[in-house]
């Protein structure tokens, strides 16, 4: 009888020991996981962080190609901004630092200004019909600039309670409409009508810095053709006048005014352009093992070639 319990309590003995070898086994797994984990996780983090700091160098670059820029528009005698200048040449990517930087500079002076089709809280035609154009043009319902006049129109309707919020307030979440000028480009995605795919649609070809007129020596096919109802409906005039500022980029409006096919629209577009940017937009890509990040930041470009910084976005 004493033998059996003897044996008994040696299987329980080696039952425990076993026991207490697997939950050894577990916590020395679970901690070499949780390790394993933390250091990735630590290494992650610092290749992010790394990244970061190459798109700032990118953006860093593309302002030393600015202000470059600026100081040999200095020694000209008419400065003008066109696609063959320093800032506009593509950029190819280059090693630095263990990962690669790359970048690419637009000027806004390319684009339409959304935030001039209401002027002194009222609606400007002219600028309205511009970009109206320019919808029809992108194969995009002009219907839809109306939803972008209610939203920087000043005191448009009487806020989530009625007028144009109402729409607004029905939403989940709730929001309400600007009543002011778009700060930035990321408002038109929260306009009655738009979505992701539209915005991206439109939005290479509009602004909402304070550009007074386009840029007739950067401005895309687009843009030009939404300048003037003839250049919508005849694409040959809009080819005519990037033929001409391929030969000779334009130095003033009358070089525009003077080309012998344009006619009166030359003397209409004089109104509508200009030869220089006042903003310009810097993409900087830094990659790192892996990791990558976008930093996209818009500058004012003084005549003295410093930037001051309008926008600013991190993806």
């Amino acid at each position: 009888m004493v033998k059996r319990l003897r044996k008994s309590e040696r299987g329980v003995a080696l039952l425990a020991v076993l026991l207490g070898v697997a939950l050894m086994t577990l916590v020395v797994v679970d901690f070499a996981m949780t390790s394993g984990l933390g250091f990735v996780s630590a290494a992650n983090q610092a290749n992010e962080l790394r990244a970061t700091y190459l798109a700032r160098s990118a953006v860093n670059i593309g302002l030393a190609l600015l202000a470059a820029d600026a100081r040999a528009d200095l020694k000209s005698p008419t400065p003008i901004d066109t696609l063959g200048d320093v800032w506009a040449v593509p950029f190819p990517p280059m090693s630095l630092a263990g990962g690669t930087v790359s970048l690419s500079i637009v000027d806004e002076g390319r684009k339409i200004n959304l935030n001039s089709m209401v002027q002194n809280g009222a609606p400007n035609l002219a600028a309205i019909q511009k970009v109206q154009r320019l919808f029809t043009v992108l194969d995009v319902s002009p219907d839809l600039v109306q939803g972008i006049i209610d939203w920087i129109t000043p005191n448009n309707g009487t806020g989530l309670g009625g007028g144009i919020g109402d729409y607004y307030s029905g939403l989940k979440p709730p929001y309400q409409p600007r009543y002011g000028a778009m700060p930035t480009m990321g408002d038109l995605q929260m306009v009655k009508g738009f979505n992701e795919a539209i915005v991206n649609r439109v939005s290479p070809f509009l602004t909402v810095m304070a550009e007074t007129a386009v840029n007739a020596n950067t401005a895309s096919p687009q843009v030009l053709a939404a300048l003037e109802p003839e250049l919508t409906e005849d694409q040959k005039i809009v080819l005519s006048l990037i033929d001409a500022r391929t030969i000779r980029p334009f130095t003033q409006p009358t070089d525009i005014g003077n080309l012998p096919d344009l006619g009166e629209i030359g003397q209409r577009l004089m109104k509508d352009v200009d030869m220089k940017s006042q903003f310009f937009t810097i993409t900087g890509t830094g990659t790192y093992a892996g990791a990558r990040k976008i930093i996209t930041a818009t500058f004012h470009r003084e005549t003295t070639g410093i930037g001051t910084l309008a926008a600013w976005r991190e993806d």
